[in-house]
């Protein structure tokens, strides 16, 4: 999948590639064999399509319980290409991007750019360059036409509620559901919205040593190229493989950054792929791609502070009070079963130190079906999802999968505890 290629861009291309895949994955999921060139077959589309499509393949790359376990192994290796080499774009076509976004030659822009990209994702590819004063930077280029295809894949209904249903149950969809994905996805298009985030995430976390985030080169940005520092480090495959000790001490510190970001600094970072970290020998963690941001704001902020003290008090009448204010329930059993399952993730807090491990991660995946049930249920006590709350559930789903392959016990509550301290929120 590391050939040079253009992105589909027509709404009925897509379609029908998209079509060929599902249906080939659902008679595979029945028939239970041949899943190995099914998965490959899936990911080469998917990977060749970019957009959604693409993010729907790697978010079934990692996250525990997406994929049927019989099929798991096959799928992850055969879609996980797609978190680090998805097909690139052609390097005339990137110059051209380039010089038309920042307004000047390629090599007036930089003393070299290595037309080759590094890595390659649904929405963009990254080029090593040096800058005029000899900094070696880190280039992120959209995929010529991909503004395009995400519109196409955004009129796609089918594709989006699969997304969707990668994140909660699909009964939970509704019309404001619908329109709050659309805007994450078209803000990730919008790299000087990126810029500013980047920055804000640098700012809150300025004090921590253990938290880098590249500085952006803002002369070298624009809507659709974002220049920072270039980074390296180790992928969280080999960050897996480090001693116990170290292990902790990087899942210490993506817990802080997730959440010291949610509760002090009202913002989510709501694409935990395992793609953005890089892990280093002395247990700083390197934080990249902040595209798919959640605010947080107002009375939603200081709810979602009410449900974590009520956690680390280990109050589970105040917390299952506080998830219900949060989800805007109205008492009955969705009520019930939608606050038992909030529990239910936040038992890394509750019963910290907590080893999550991906068994507790594939759980959570099954276990919000039982939400959904209450959909039919006879009280008619179920409530649609309120807005702003999709996307969190990328926590239990994506961030806990990533937690889980390092494969560690860790106090979260103390880590938790520690910086709402240190903010004066507790």
């Amino acid at each position: 999948m590391s050939k040079d290629s253009g992105v589909p861009t027509g709404r009925l291309g897509r379609f029908v590639k998209l079509a060929g895949v599902g249906a080939r994955a659902s008679v595979d999921m029945l028939a239970r064999k041949g899943s190995e060139k099914v998965a490959e077959r899936t990911a080469e589309v998917l990977g060749n399509l970019r957009g959604l499509a693409a993010k729907l393949g790697q978010t079934a790359s990692y996250v525990d319980g997406f994929v049927p376990e019989t099929h798991r192994a096959v799928y992850e290796k055969a879609l996980g290409a797609l978190r680090t080499a998805a097909p690139r774009s052609a390097p005339e076509a990137v110059r051209a991007l380039i010089e038309s976004e920042l307004g000047a030659p390629l090599d007036k822009l930089f003393e070299s750019f290595d037309e080759a990209p590094f890595a390659s994702a649904s929405i963009g590819q990254v080029h090593r360059a040096v800058l005029p004063n000899g900094e070696v930077v880190a280039v992120k280029v959209q995929h010529p036409g991909i503004d395009d295809a995400i519109e196409s894949d955004l009129s796609n209904v089918g594709l989006l509620e699969g997304f969707i249903g990668a994140l909660g149950p699909r009964a939970l969809n509704s019309g404001a559901v619908l329109e709050e994905v659309k805007t994450r996805f078209r803000e990730e298009l919008d790299y000087r919205l990126e810029a500013e985030r980047q920055e804000q995430f640098r700012q809150l976390h300025a004090s921590d040593p253990t938290i880098a985030i590249p500085r952006v080169v803002r002369e070298r940005s624009a809507r659709r190229v974002l220049t920072m520092e270039l980074v390296t480090g180790a992928t969280l495959e080999e960050a897996a493989l480090a001693a116990p000790e170290l292990r902790a001490r990087y899942a210490q510190t993506l817990w802080r950054f997730v959440f010291k970001g949610n509760l002090v600094g009202g913002m989510f970072n709501a694409d935990p792929h395992p793609g953005n970290y890089l892990f280093q020998a002395d247990g700083t963690v390197t934080f990249l791609d902040f595209g798919c941001i959640q605010p947080i704001r107002g009375h939603r902020l200081e709810e979602a502070r009410d449900l974590h003290r009520a956690a680390l008090r280990r109050d589970d009448v105040a917390f299952r009070r506080a998830a219900a204010v949060i989800l805007e329930s109205k008492g009955g059993s969705y009520e019930a079963a939608a606050t038992a399952y909030s529990r239910r993730c936040f038992e890394p807090v509750f019963g910290s130190p907590f080893h999550i491990t991906p068994q507790f991660a594939s759980s959570l995946v099954s276990e919000i079906k039982t939400v959904k049930d209450q959909l039919f249920a006879k009280d008619k006590s179920f409530v649609q999802l309120p807005t702003g709350m999709l996307f969190m559930n990328r926590l239990q789903f994506g961030f806990y999968s990533v937690l889980a392959r390092l494969d560690v016990s860790v106090d979260y509550a103390a880590v938790e505890r520690r910086f709402l301290e240190e903010a004066g929120l507790l």
